[in-house]
């Protein structure tokens, strides 16, 4: 027994897991290497498929695997954090090998790494804060989901990345329902913020994967605290 929780939850959680893991892995490799050699045969662009494919993981990897936290029933985070581990790693040391995944990293944005680091920070400090996942849920949705449309209306549009409202626009018709529907006006507003912010990037290391699910967190923290 770890600080009360059974070590049949332990094991069971466990392997939950692992489960997830193995999802995740299926996407990153398999999926989206398929998903790139059928875009590449189609006269896509290396880097229009290399974000394309960003996006696809956001969605099917970050956002789904979010969403199943709470479905399955987990209580602790003590059993996600070594898969967190494993995909900061992954993701990690290729950028500083420079041996890269090359259908869905860019040598010059390393943006994804700061995504799974993000996805364990709103997560964790969801149910530390609340004992309740769905307060990370909405911000990594947001993160996921919206961004994930976002990114992939400015690729159909443009040849490289860039920022364009038009994809905000498109990120804001997902997050806004999303969080309302989730947590009401408090998530609503939360999402209307995250779209705008998404815009911007304050830093060239301090992207959309940081600030949208921090922004939207610390929106959702700031009315749970006087009570809305």
């Amino acid at each position: 027994m770890l600080d009360g929780i059974s070590t049949e939850v332990l094991i069971r959680e466990s392997i939950y897991t692992i489960i997830l893991f193995i999802w995740v892995l299926i996407v990153v490799i398999p999926l989206t290497k398929f998903s790139y050699n059928m875009m590449i045969k189609r006269g896509t662009t290396h880097i229009k498929a290399v974000y394309y494919n960003r996006k696809i993981i956001h969605i099917l990897a970050g956002g789904l695997v979010s969403i199943m936290i709470p479905l399955l029933g987990y209580t602790t985070p003590i059993t996600i954090i070594p898969m967190l581990v494993l995909l900061f790693l992954a993701t990690y040391i290729p950028h500083k090998t420079g041996r890269l995944l090359y259908w869905f990293q860019d040598p010059d944005n390393i943006n994804e790494v700061n995504f799974v680091i993000m996805w364990g920070v709103v997560m964790i400090a969801s149910w530390a804060v609340f004992r309740d996942w769905v307060y990370g849920v909405v911000p990594v949705a947001f993160m996921s989901f919206g961004d994930g449309i976002t990114g992939i209306v400015r690729n159909a549009l443009y040849n490289r990345r860039n920022k364009s409202w038009f994809g905000n626009l498109a990120m804001a018709v997902v997050a806004v329902p999303v969080g309302q529907i989730i947590l009401g006006l408090p998530g609503a507003f939360a999402g209307l913020v995250a779209s705008i912010v998404e815009h911007f990037e304050i830093h060239s290391k301090i992207d959309d994967n940081i600030t949208v699910p921090l922004v939207s967190f610390l929106i959702i923290l700031g009315f749970r605290l006087i009570g809305a």
